[in-house]
């Protein structure tokens, strides 16, 4: 361990080696995403269990108001975790929302009635949203390149692990018979919040951040701890480092040291960057997945499966399933690129919601005289699309959005991607139970036919980033890269040498001398 200077009043003792440093990273992206998780299927669960749903006495509305209650924090955590990622750093950001996120843990687990399990759930959304922002934007800047689609993409990855932990409890609690069947489940989400506090002080400040703020030795050694095992003067480590001060150098001259959420859509670079990269929050929520992912029950309900205890096995089924299928779309994220992944999923999604609205219907048309077969086949599709789903907008969701934007707009506008998310998710997780009630299949038709357009946009509108450093990727948008050393990926695989002498004499003004 090696005691690390982090700009800010959280300490860090780092590990020298880059690998044990990226695997504290990827823990530190699954506690992240795994609260997340947790919550959906904890919720997929509770609807579930007659002890919650007697204990509120929940009808349709209600159900909608308690499970959705979570992304109205959602949607208000954004408006503040750009702002306080860039102002108090990227670690105490993800410490204050991880805190946060742990008080309203502790009131859903102590409700008393409907308002203040809303309340809770605000509070815990709110504080989910500011760690979870943080957290994208942090490890899209710390993790090596080389590394950087499995260990991002690993932050929503790990959504699945929440999710199944979630699962299986609410499966052994169902049976009890007291209140504990649903407190149970929703004290043990604070359990990840704790460990993201427990693992920030063995992982350094983000490099990207450090250049920004004028800490110039330290962002070179946050450079060297992730890339090559503390060497200051590796040549990655070097061009690296370089491209990164060359690169906000530029900007702080193009776009002015503001970093405000108006910086933005301050000029048509960064509304362009911030469009393409926002529409990942969207296009994943209105893909269809929220009616199994907070609405197992009733979807199972719509193919004939009613018991409850089935449901519950479904409920654990379906979370191996996907995370199954997200860690294989992270290896295609990773080399097969961003767009072609997101392509594919798409489109199978597309046909699976017609397949579930088509077989649905006949179920619906005739529930007595349906045949096994009938039902197992609706629910096996169900399973498709969840895991097509999983695929692609698992990894993609916290990856792409702070690879699209700069530095200047990366946490305003990975947090306007996340507002747009859950602005989308309060309406759609509110309305779907009151859709499938009334309209029931047909909601299935909908849902497809606005996924068609989301292929169109994906199509004509996406960039690949795919084996690009963040600072390589302004190519695509400004027509340059804004360094003259070579491309990263191409010293680390030696095409391309550098010389460290040299490029330290260019550091002009820039305090770059090893330790």
């Amino acid at each position: 361990m090696k005691k690390t200077p982090t700009g800010t009043w959280l300490p860090a003792w780092v590990p020298e080696s880059s690998l044990t440093l990226s695997v504290l990273l990827v823990l530190c992206a699954m506690v992240q995403s795994a609260t997340g998780g947790y919550d959906g299927s904890m919720l997929n669960g509770l609807n579930i269990l007659p002890s919650y749903t007697d204990y509120f006495d929940l009808g349709a509305a209600t159900t909608g108001l308690n499970t959705a209650s979570v992304f109205i924090g959602g949607f208000f955590g954004p408006m503040v975790s750009g702002i306080a990622a860039d102002r108090l750093g990227r670690r105490p950001a993800i410490f204050w929302g991880s805190v946060i996120t742990l008080v309203g843990i502790l009131l859903q687990t102590a409700a008393q009635n409907i308002a203040m399990f809303v309340v809770a759930r605000i509070v815990l959304g709110f504080g989910s949203a500011i760690s979870g922002i943080a957290g994208g934007v942090y490890l899209s800047e710390t993790f090596a390149s080389r590394w950087r689609a499995w260990g991002v993409g690993l932050l929503n990855d790990f959504y699945y692990v929440g999710a199944l932990i979630a699962a299986g409890i609410t499966l052994g609690t169902g049976e009890w018979d007291s209140t504990w069947a649903w407190r149970a489940p929703s004290l043990f989400q604070g359990i990840f919040s704790a460990l993201c506090i427990v693992i920030l002080p063995f992982i350094p400040e983000s490099p990207r951040w450090l250049v920004h703020e004028g800490h110039f030795e330290a962002a070179r050694l946050a450079v060297a701890q992730t890339n090559s095992n503390g060497d200051l003067r590796d040549p990655v480590t070097v061009a690296v480092y370089k491209e990164i001060v060359d690169t906000l150098e530029w900007e702080k001259k193009t776009d002015g040291h503001s970093m405000s959420p108006r910086q933005i859509v301050r000029t048509p670079s960064a509304r362009k960057r911030l469009l393409i990269g926002m529409s990942a929050g969207p296009f994943s929520c209105v893909a269809g997945n929220i009616i199994a992912s907070y609405y197992l029950g009733p979807e199972l309900d719509t193919a004939g499966i009613t018991d409850t205890v089935q449901q519950l096995k479904a409920n654990v089924v379906l979370n191996v399933w996907c995370l199954g299928c997200c860690l294989v779309g992270t290896h295609l994220v990773a080399q097969w690129g961003r767009k072609p992944t997101a392509l594919l999923t798409q489109c199978l999604l597309v046909v699976c919601l017609f397949v579930i609205g088509g077989l649905s219907k006949v179920y619906a048309d005739d529930p007595d005289g349906a045949s096994k077969s009938l039902v197992y086949g609706d629910v096996a599709v169900m399973f498709l699309f969840q895991g097509f789903y999983s695929i692609a907008w698992t990894p993609l969701l916290y990856l792409y959005p702070p690879e699209v934007m700069n530095y200047s707009i990366r946490a305003n506008g990975l947090a306007f991607s996340s507002f747009m998310l859950n602005a989308f998710a309060v309406l759609f997780v509110f309305i779907m139970p009151i859709g499938l009630a009334n309209i029931g299949w047909k909601m299935y038709m909908v849902n497809a036919s606005w996924d068609i357009v989301i292929v169109g946009l994906i199509a004509v509108y996406w960039v690949e980033t795919k084996g690009k450093t963040l600072e390589e990727i302004d190519a695509i948008f400004e027509g340059e890269k804004h360094s003259d050393v070579p491309d990263v990926e191409a010293v680390r695989r030696g095409e391309k040498t550098v010389d460290v002498a040299a490029m330290d004499m260019q550091l002009v003004g820039v305090d770059v001398k090893p330790e």
